[in-house]
């Protein structure tokens, strides 16, 4: 199978990056301000934003009043959200015996909740202005979860479940409102994995990722810099084989 590569224009965008405090979240939001895009990057403290185009904001994602506040704010100063990357998470390190119904309940919030809350205050504007681009940043936890992550595994599932509800409710309504799970991959930071991603190239990718306002990719899913296309059985793959089927997979430039 041969790669598509996919080009990006960065235009008036406006975006808004959460979890931006975290070595993803300052790549992102580093690589869109290098770009020529307005970007208000939310964190639960404060930062130093490290770029003249990047205008952090304190705000709890948690709190959908937090979050309001904080959408009024990004529009009266660089304008209304035309990018919306949803990368704020909490990855509590806890074994099910010792989790609580609150300990739980707070991975969720921050997880899936937080999407949740940033998506109903930039979807508004989207749909008035008849485009936007929503980017959850999400991992494949949910599929094998690992031991001591079961509030996060569940609110990682949940949250590309989200993500095929916004598609369902908005695609037919709002093609130009396009919305992508992101895997950006183990990263060295966050893991401690040796071979992992870099902070700086993940977010050259997502970066361009967010770019794209291509309705055709509405709904796909993509892992580091190209899409990820469903697992086949061999059976399956098989007869694509002998019938010439097959689709190119997209890949981000």
């Amino acid at each position: 199978m041969q790669d598509s590569r996919l080009s990006a224009d960065a235009g008036r965008d406006v975006a808004v990056v959460t979890g931006a405090s975290s070595p993803l979240g300052r790549a992102l939001t580093l690589a869109l301000a290098q770009r020529g895009v307005a970007v208000a990057g939310i964190a639960r403290s404060a930062f130093e934003a490290g770029h003249p185009g990047i205008h952090p904001l304190a705000a709890d994602v948690r709190d959908p009043r937090a979050v309001t506040a904080a959408f009024e704010t990004i529009r009266a100063r660089i304008g209304a959200p035309t990018i919306l990357i949803n990368g704020a998470e909490i990855y509590p390190h806890r074994d099910i015996l010792n989790e609580t119904p609150e300990s739980f309940l707070d991975t969720m919030q921050v997880n899936l909740l937080g999407a949740f809350n940033c998506c109903h205050a930039a979807l508004p504007q989207m749909v008035v202005a008849g485009r936007g681009r929503i980017i959850n940043i999400v991992t494949f936890a949910d599929v094998r979860p690992a031991p001591l992550s079961a509030g996060y595994s569940v609110s990682k599932g949940a949250l590309r479940i989200l993500t095929r509800a916004l598609v369902a409710d908005l695609g037919d309504r709002f093609p130009a409102i396009v919305i992508n799970d992101w895997v950006p991959g183990t990263h060295k930071p966050r893991k401690g994995v040796p071979d992992g991603v870099e902070p700086a190239r993940a977010g050259e990718w997502g970066a361009n990722l967010a770019l794209l306002h291509d309705p055709a990719i509405n709904g796909l899913v993509f892992l580091q810099d190209r899409e990820h296309l469903p697992p086949r059985s061999l059976k399956g793959r098989v007869k694509d084989r002998v019938l010439g089927r097959g689709r190119v997979r997209l890949r981000l430039k």
